[in-house]
This record gives C-alpha cells, structure tokens and sequence, in this order.
C-alpha cells in the first residue's frame, strides 16, 4: 500500500464520518423541531380548554348570582313580613 492509498483511504473514511455526524445532527434537530410543534399543540389545547373552563364557570356563577339575588328579595319579603306581623313564637314580656 503506497502512501497515497493510505491518504485515499483516510480521506474517505473521514468524509464518511462527516456525512454520518451531519446526519445525526440533522436527524436529532428534525426530531427537536417535532418535539417542539408537538409540545406547542399540546399547550394550545391546553390553553383552549382553559378558556372554555372559564367560560363554563363565568356562566355558572352568573347563574348563581342570580338565584342568590332572588334568594335576597325573598329574604327581604319574608323579613319585611314577620316586621309587620310580629315575632309571635318569641314570647312576650
């Protein structure tokens, strides 16, 4: 073997090795941009759950505050009424 086969063959086995590196490098940056699309996807999702969770509540307790303010007019009526009447279960003195 002369020493410029030797050359040759070191040339080639070190542009193999290069080639091998930039596609690991490539590979592992495409898988990275996957993981990264992905975990983005999840977040919206998340996020839009969130949103709609929100909602959901903001509705119910308008709902509630509503019921709560009948629940106080009849509070009012019913005490207005037992003003007006009189406490008789209490006894008198």
């Amino acid at each position: 073997m002369t020493w410029q086969e030797a050359v040759m063959g070191a040339s080639g086995m070190a542009f193999v090795l290069v080639i091998t590196v930039v596609l690991i490098m490539q590979g592992a940056a495409t898988w990275r941009a996957r993981m990264t699309v992905a975990r983005e996807e999840a977040h919206r999702r998340l996020s839009e759950d969130a949103i709609k969770a929100q909602q959901e509540t903001a509705a119910k307790l308008e709902k509630v505050l509503a019921e709560l303010a009948v629940i106080r007019e009849k509070t009012s009526a019913l005490e207005r009424a037992l003003a007006e009447v009189g406490e008789p279960w209490q006894p008198t003195r």
